[in-house]
C-alpha cells in the first residue's frame, strides 16, 4: 500500500508539527502548515488525499476553508480537528462534506484509523 498524503492544517505549529512527525514514523507522507492561506495554496498546487483541519483557525473559520477545500478538489477527504470541546455545528460540518472529526488532543491510533478509512472512501469515489 503507497503512502497516504496528509496535510494538517492547525495554527499551532507545535501541535501541527508533533503529530505531522508521528504520522511520518508511521509512514505516512504528512505535511503541517499553520495558515489558512498556505493550505488552499497547497491543495491547489498538490495532490493530497487527507487534510486534517483544525476548526478554530485565526482568519477563515474552519467550514469555510473545508468548502473552498472540497470545490478545489471534490474528492479530499478532510478530517476536523476541535480543541473547543465540540465542534459548534457537527450537523453542518458533516453536510459541508467532511469524512469525521476528532477532539484534542488527538489520540493517534483513533486518528490513524479515521485517516485509513477515509483514504478507503476517497479510492472509492475515484
Amino acid at each position: 500500500m503507497s503512502q497516504v498524503k496528509v496535510l494538517i492544517v492547525d495554527d499551532e505549529a507545535e501541535f501541527a508539527t508533533a503529530l505531522s512527525e508521528r504520522l511520518r514514523l508511521r509512514n505516512y507522507d504528512s505535511q503541517a502548515v499553520f495558515n489558512t492561506k498556505d493550505a488552499l495554496s497547497i491543495i491547489r498546487n498538490n495532490s493530497y488525499e487527507v487534510v486534517l483541519l483544525d476548526f478554530e483557525m485565526p482568519g477563515m473559520d474552519g467550514i469555510e476553508v473545508l468548502k473552498i477545500m472540497k470545490q478545489t478538489d471534490p474528492t479530499l477527504e478532510v478530517i476536523m480537528l476541535t480543541g473547543g470541546g465540540k465542534i459548534k455545528n457537527v450537523e453542518e460540518v458533516m453536510q459541508t462534506g467532511a469524512f469525521d472529526y476528532l477532539m484534542k488532543p488527538v489520540d493517534l491510533g483513533e486518528l490513524i484509523i479515521k485517516i485509513n478509512n477515509a483514504k478507503k472512501r476517497r479510492s472509492l469515489i475515484k
